[in-house]
């Protein structure tokens, strides 16, 4: 099966269906809200000033049935501190578990109502709220509320459908600042924000298809034109397996650019595990004839040159040394590229016994790069073990130490299995390593503090009226049109896609010169930090509406938005901003003549031998002329008049009526 794997830009759809890859998606958006889902807090004010810190420590409950979840009990071998820097604008009380939640966000709701019917799901006649345990220190109260609004839709994808399994509506968590140690710190300015989470079925067959399925996903939402946008403001989880492997989750990868590359590995990853388990088994070890050794080798090392080590022996930290039997050679095969398995145990010992300062572990095939051959052979006598085995290093205080030993030999054990059970964390490389085993059911279970919450089908009908097109039937048409391509993107999922089809429909006025306004220019002004969803619908129809009656010239279109803009804080009673900002500069059309007889006086007043070239001429001209011509005259008559009266170097070859030879 590795023999299948070749560069990723090699990679067939052939390819991938020998190693029986299929992927799924799970999206994170945040909705566009003044509140947060269960309080009064406002939503959507980031800030890194906090005015106080809150230290907890998290531990599992069991769930409904009796049973703990495994990721709970995870976090708990990681007695971690979980530090949240709260500021006062934006977390109250609910928070931090304090007060009970507040009804869920009508807005919210009614955003996530209608992506759910855009989704075409089986929408839920009764909302019941759940919690869902999170004890990574994410959310102070240890659990996040969610609930489920429509199940079993699907979405078109190539000619097939893409199912989509349910969409959930529910709480955001915590923004990580750091994580060193047994010291975690979050900052709660993102918690409890409403966001919605699209869960695909697993239909998706190439890491392509996987990144083009949640491009028609984001776009979906943002057609609404009510979900947050910017970095962050949706994140990816993407479940990855093959034949033989199990489901893995690749968590909150926040750029979709980087999802080929992530499920590419993480492939690659799982068919070296199976081919890893097949190795062992030839070997004779198994998950029943697995069998491991630990011993302090604190005294066996002390002398090393090893700084690692040497640094923690300073700080009186212990070495240990975890014996792993017919393991040798297995550490140091690939499973993803540029790594090698041996990561796999760096990960467990870096999550779970907080050794976060790298390395962590050091092992015996890779002998010659850390330790010398003496020092191997003296720990190889230590162990009594013999070549065939494999012996991974070690160092912390006693309990960290013990705690990351335990890691060690449980990864090894599951290495006897073939493809554990994880969710993974994205890297920027395009490999991913391990963040936490992969919840279960255990972990959701009914919250008591919030009754069920009828939708009613008057709301559901009242929600449908007003959907907006779906994505893909306005990108064919936009393409029908003619647009440029990189104005059809941003233009499908734009808040003004209404009155762009207003403009076009009943003014008449070209497609690409307002779709080119209302994207690129738009851009440009944000970029000059202007506020751009100040100006409304109405406001730009009359922009437009003025150029199309002849009352306002093309060049100014975008002069008059941008004054607009520009001069938002004007007094009450003055009438019009349109209006307002068109006599402020002064862009009122010229009687019939006046642009040639302008044109007329600046020839006259021209010395020919100022231009070495009829091109230069002509753009000089027209430079002259527009300055004080914009808005008042097109661009392209006053061209056309110029060409007439001086020549046309483009038609004529390059010469001009005068002779010259223009300079192309």
């Amino acid at each position: 099966m590795a023999s299948t794997f070749k560069p990723i830009d090699l990679m067939t759809p052939e390819d991938y269906a020998n190693i029986g890859l299929r992927c799924g998606l799970e999206v994170h958006q945040q909705l566009l809200t003044e509140r947060k889902l269960f309080c009064r807090c406002p939503a959507g004010r980031y800030s890194d000033d906090y005015d106080a810190v809150i230290l907890r420590h998290m531990r599992p409950t069991l769930s409904e049935m009796g049973e703990y979840d495994g990721t709970a009990l995870m976090e708990k071998k990681t007695r971690k501190n979980i530090y949240y820097r709260i500021h006062q604008d934006t977390v109250c009380t609910y928070e931090m578990d304090d007060t009970p939640p507040f009804f869920m966000d009508g807005q919210a709701l009614d955003i996530g109502l209608e992506i759910a019917l855009l989704l075409r799901l089986n929408m839920v006649s009764e909302l019941h709220i759940a919690r869902k345990q999170y004890l990574d220190g994410s959310i102070p109260t240890g659990f996040q509320r969610t609930t489920i609004l429509g199940v079993d839709g699907w979405i078109p994808y190539r000619g097939r459908r893409i199912g989509i399994r349910q969409l959930g509506l529910e709480e955001d968590a915590c923004r990580e600042v750091s994580d060193v140690g047994h010291d975690r710190v979050y900052l709660t300015d993102r918690l409890g924000m409403p966001l919605v989470e699209p869960v695909t079925e697993p239909d998706m067959r190439t890491p392509q298809e996987a990144a083009e399925v949640a491009q028609i996903i984001r776009m979906l939402c943002r057609s609404t034109g009510k979900v947050r946008t910017g970095y962050g403001a949706a994140r990816q989880d993407v479940n990855v397996s093959v034949k033989g492997g199990t489901r893995v989750e690749i968590k909150g990868v926040p750029q979709i650019s980087r999802i080929p590359a992530l499920v590419y590995n993480e492939a690659m990853r799982q068919c070296s595990l199976l081919r890893i388990r097949d190795r062992l088994k030839a070997c004779g070890v198994t998950s029943e004839t697995f069998r491991f050794q630990v011993q302090d080798v604190t005294r066996t090392i002390a002398k090393t040159d090893h700084e690692p080590i040497g640094r923690a022996l300073r700080e009186g930290h212990r070495v240990k040394c975890v014996c792993l039997k017919g393991f040798a050679g297995i550490l140091s095969e690939p499973t993803q590229e540029d790594t090698l398995f041996a990561k796999e145990f760096s990960d467990r010992v870096r999550v779970i016994a907080c050794l976060t300062q790298l390395p962590n572990i050091i092992h015996s095939d890779t002998a010659s790069e850390a330790l010398s051959g003496r020092t191997w052979k003296a720990l190889r006598r230590k162990m009594n073990t013999g070549p065939q085995d494999a012996l991974v290093l070690v160092w912390a205080n006693e309990d960290d130490a013990a705690t990351a030993c335990n890691e060690i030999a449980i990864r090894a054990r599951e290495a006897t299995e073939g493809v554990p059970s994880d969710t993974r964390q994205a890297l920027k490389d395009g490999t991913n390593g391990f963040e936490r085993v992969l919840p279960g059911a255990q972990r959701m279970y009914p919250d008591t503090d919030l009754p069920p919450l009828a939708v009613s089908q008057s709301k559901l009908e009242r929600i449908a009226a007003r959907l907006p097109e779906y994505v893909w039937d306005r990108e064919a048409r936009y393409r029908k049109m003619g647009l440029p391509e990189d104005v059809i993107d941003p233009l499908c999922t734009s808040p003004r896609a209404d009155v762009f089809q207003r403009i076009v429909e009943e003014l008449k006025v070209h497609p690409v010169f307002v779709s080119v306004v209302l994207c690129q220019r738009m851009k440009a002004f944000r970029r000059r930090n202007l506020d751009c969803a100040s100006l409304t619908d109405d406001e730009i129809y009359e922009v437009f509406k003025r150029y199309a009656e002849g009352k306002l010239a093309r060049e100014g279109v975008p002069l008059v938005l941008r004054r607009i803009l520009e001069e938002q804080e004007r007094p009450a009673g003055e009438g019009s901003r349109v209006a307002t900002a068109i006599n402020e500069l002064n862009f009122q059309p010229l009687p019939n003549g006046e642009a040639s007889a302008r044109l007329d006086s600046v020839l006259a007043e021209v010395d020919d031998n100022r231009f070495p070239t009829c091109e230069k001429k002509h753009r000089s001209l027209m430079g002259m002329l527009m300055k004080d011509l914009v808005g008042c005259v097109e661009g392209a008559q006053l061209a056309n008049e110029l060409r007439r009266k001086v020549g046309d170097w483009e038609r004529d070859e390059g010469v001009c009526e005068t002779g010259w030879k223009a300079d192309r």
